[in-house]
């Protein structure tokens, strides 16, 4: 686990780029995904793609984390929610921790992974229980856990509890060989603290960042997606998640710098894709 202080310079350097990337010049059009990310770091909160065939894939399947959180969820519901993720071929089904267990052994044998929510929605449990928590979570048979930040100790400029809380979490996670992603809540931020945050979450080691828990009032934005992108580089993990529906909601995030989606909506989603042989959206 990394305890040393996070470094001013570090700090600084990553806030001038995410102000100055704002200055960046404006592009008319979004051919690339570069393209997308230039311009939705100039402001644009929404932007369709318009890019070739092979910028967004026509297998969107994989990229979804087809997601049940909500607290009426029932046994019923995983059921189904293991079945529809087996049947299309998506990269996990996300549950709460309650529901690990059974869907682990739903989907023993196929290639779909289980992933579970850590601290969850808030964020505001002790680093000792949400670590405790991602222990128990992948004894159960997660091999991913999405984790929440503690939002007010970032916000309240107490990087190095943000820092450790992610890295405690990292470490119990990695020593039995599970992913984290971790979640941001980015409805509750300014760009300078998704910025600190991003990085915070690559200096201890976590595999992707998260935008959101889709409880926190507000969801993925493109806008999140691309300055997250920028932040960590392009060999991190960035996750799109909260308000996703639609077919062309997930190539946006996808050409903004999204590498797996977290979606209710997933069966309506890849049916969708499955009826435009185009793979595109206009």
């Amino acid at each position: 686990m990394t305890d040393e202080p996070l470094d001013r310079e570090l700090l600084i350097e990553l806030i001038t780029k995410e102000v100055m990337s704002t200055l960046a010049s404006q592009v008319d059009r979004c051919h690339t995904p570069e393209g997308v990310r230039r311009v939705v770091v100039n402001g644009a909160d929404r932007v369709a793609f318009h890019g070739e065939a092979s910028e967004v894939p026509l297998d969107l399947a994989k990229y979804i984390d087809h997601t049940a959180l909500k607290p009426e969820t029932t046994a019923d519901d995983i059921d189904q929610l293991c079945q529809e993720a087996e049947q299309y071929q998506f990269a996990s089904v996300c549950v709460n921790p309650t529901w690990v267990k059974r869907a682990a052994t739903k989907l023993r044998g196929s290639n779909v992974k289980v992933c579970s929510v850590i601290g969850f929605p808030l964020g505001a449990s002790t680093s000792e229980v949400k670590a405790l928590e991602a222990r128990r979570a992948i004894r159960d048979g997660a091999r991913e856990v999405d984790m929440v930040i503690n939002v007010g100790a970032l916000k309240s400029g107490d990087h190095q509890t943000v820092l450790v809380d992610i890295a405690k979490v990292v470490d119990s996670a990695h020593e039995a060989g599970a992913i984290v992603k971790v979640i941001l809540e980015t409805s509750l931020l300014t760009d300078a603290e998704k910025v600190v945050a991003s990085s915070l979450a690559k200096k201890a080691k976590a595999d992707f960042v998260k935008t959101s828990t889709g409880f926190g009032g507000g969801g993925a934005t493109v806008y999140d997606v691309a300055l997250m992108r920028e932040t960590v580089g392009p060999d991190m993990g960035v996750k799109a998640s909260g308000g996703v529906r639609t077919k062309s909601d997930v190539e946006d995030m996808i050409a903004a710098g999204a590498t797996r989606i977290g979606a209710s909506a997933g069966v309506q989603i890849v049916d969708a894709n499955e009826g435009d042989s185009s793979g595109h959206s206009y």
